[in-house]
C-alpha cells in the first residue's frame, strides 16, 4: 500500500528530523507529518551557538534547514498535512490527516511544545498587535520603540538580546530579587553586561493594556503589593512551554502536565509507539536533546518494527505448530537446555518448527509475553498464532507433553 509506511513521524522539529535521518538511512520507509515549514521551535530561534559543534553565527533556520535536507537525502518523504485525529492502538496505526489517511507500522510522537501563555487581561485581544512569542519573527516590528520581555529563563535573555538590535529600549520583568534569574550563568552574564537592556525585578504582569495595539503594562510589585502602569510598545512572553499533546492524551501515558512519558529508549506504553523532543517528559528542553531523542526513537523503532515482522512471520503466521525457546546466552546452564529443545524439535520437525530468541535482546517478547530474566529458560507452544502452552522445567518429557506428541 502506498499510505503504508514502516515509520511515521508526528512532527518536523529536530526531533523530527533527526528520527527522519535515522529512520530513512535504516532503509524504513519513513514520513514526516508537518503542518508547516519543518524546523519547529528551533526554526525560530535566531542565534544557536550552544549547538556541539556549530559555533557563533549558527542559527535556527539555518541548522535545521540542514537537517530536514539531510533527512530528504537519506529518502524521508515530507508531508505537508495536519493530523486530525489517530489511533495508535490499531495494527498497523492509523493517522488521519486533513488531506488523507495514513498508515504506519510504528510511530514517533514529536509534536513539540508551545509557548505557555501568561493568562492575564489583555494578552489574548492584543496578540499580534504588540504581544509576541517569538523575537526573531516579530523583532523587526519594534524598530526603535519600546519592548518588555517577561521571564528570565534561557530563551527569555536570548531573546531579549536579539531585540536589543532592533528596539529603542529592552526591560526585562523578573519575577525573582535584584541579581536572580533562571538562565544559565554565562547567558545571564552576558545580560547583565548589556547597557541596552534594563530590569524590573520583584514583579509580576497583571494586564496588558491598549486599544488596538499594546500601549503599556500592569506591574505588581510583588513585595509591595504596588501596582503601576509601564508604558512599552511590545510584550514579548517567555515563561516556558506547554507540550502539544492534545492528539495523544487518550492514549499514551501523560506527566500531570501533559508531556509524554517513555522510557530511556523513548517507548511509549503503547507498543511501537514512541516519543522525542519536547513533547516528551525530560529534563532539558534543547535542540541537541530533541536531536537525540529522535534518534534513540528511530533506531528503537526500527528494531521493533524487525521483531515484529520475524515474529509475525515465524511465530503468528506459521502453519505448523511453533516451539518458542527464549534463552539467556550468558547463562551456560540454561543454553544446555535450548540444546535440548532444539534436538527435540528436529526430532519431530514433520509437526513443529523452532523459533531461538535471544530475551535479553528482544525487547518485543519480553513486553508482549512478560517474559523475564528470571523465568529463563522458558519454552512457548504457539498453534495458529495462540499460546497455547509454557514450561519452564525442560526436560523430554515435558516437551512431549506440552506438545501432545509421544
Amino acid at each position: 500500500m502506498d499510505n503504508l509506511y514502516d515509520l511515521l513521524i508526528l512532527g518536523g522539529g529536530p526531533a523530527g528530523l533527526a528520527a527522519g535521518v535515522y529512520g530513512a538511512r535504516a532503509r524504513m520507509k519513513t514520513g514526516i507529518i508537518e503542518k508547516g515549514k519543518p524546523g519547529g521551535q528551533a526554526a525560530t530561534t535566531e542565534e544557536l551557538e550552544n549547538y556541539p559543534g556549530f559555533g557563533r553565527g549558527t542559527t535556527g533556520p539555518g541548522l535545521t534547514q540542514a537537517m530536514a535536507e539531510h533527512a530528504a537525502q537519506f529518502g524521508a518523504e515530507f508531508i505537508n498535512d495536519t493530523v486530525m485525529s489517530l489511533d495508535l492502538k490499531a495494527n498497523p496505526k492509523k493517522i488521519i490527516c486533513r488531506k488523507g489517511e495514513y498508515l504506519a507500522k510504528s510511530v514517533i510522537v514529536a509534536l513539540g511544545a508551545q509557548p505557555r501563555m501568561l493568562k492575564v487581561a489583555g494578552e489574548g485581544r492584543l496578540r499580534g498587535k504588540g504581544v509576541s512569542y517569538c523575537a526573531t519573527c516579530d523583532a523587526e516590528l519594534f524598530e526603535e520603540l519600546d519592548v518588555v520581555v517577561v521571564g528570565s529563563g534561557d530563551a527569555a535573555i536570548e531573546e531579549a538580546e536579539y531585540l536589543t538590535k532592533f528596539a529603542e529600549n529592552v526591560t526585562i520583568i523578573v519575577i525573582h530579587e535584584e541579581g536572580k534569574v533562571d538562565a544559565n550563568q554565562a547567558s545571564a552574564e552576558r545580560a547583565f553586561r548589556n547597557p541596552k537592556l534594563k530590569w524590573i525585578w520583584n514583579s509580576t504582569v497583571t494586564s496588558i493594556n491598549g486599544d488596538e495595539l499594546v500601549e503599556s503594562v500592569t506591574l505588581k510589585n510583588i513585595k509591595t503589593g504596588e501596582e503601576s502602569d509601564y508604558p512599552t510598545n511590545g510584550v514579548f512572553i517567555f515563561i516556558g512551554t506547554v507540550p502539544n499533546s492534545e492528539l495523544v492524551n487518550d492514549q499514551v501515558q501523560l506527566t500531570p502536565q501533559g508531556y509524554v512519558i517513555t522510557d530511556e529508549k523513548m517507548a511509549t506504553n503503547l507498543e511501537g509507539v514512541f516519543a522525542a523532543g519536547d513533547v516528551r517528559d525530560k529534563y532539558l528542553r534543547q535542540v541537541i536533546t530533541a536531536a537525540a531523542d529522535g534518534a534513540v526513537a528511530a533506531v528503537a523503532a526500527e528494531k521493533y518494527v524487525h521483531e515484529t515482522e520475524l515474529w509475525e512471520t515465524e511465530v503468528l503466521q506459521a502453519s505448523k505448530p511453533v516451539v518458542v525457546a527464549y534463552y539467556d546466552p550468558s547463562d551456560m546452564a540454561g543454553t544446555e537446555k535450548i540444546i535440548l529443545v532444539d534436538q527435540f524439535v528436529r526430532d519431530h520437525n514433520e509437526k513443529l518448527s523452532l523459533v531461538k530468541v535471544d530475551a535479553t535482546r528482544n525487547e518485543l517478547v519480553a513486553r508482549r509475553y512478560q517474559v523475564t530474566p528470571d523465568m529463563l529458560p522458558l519454552v512457548h507452544l504457539f498453534v495458529q498464532g495462540q499460546l497455547k502452552k509454557q514450561i519452564q522445567n525442560i526436560t523430554v518429557d515435558n516437551l512431549k507433553e506440552m506438545t501432545g506428541i509421544a
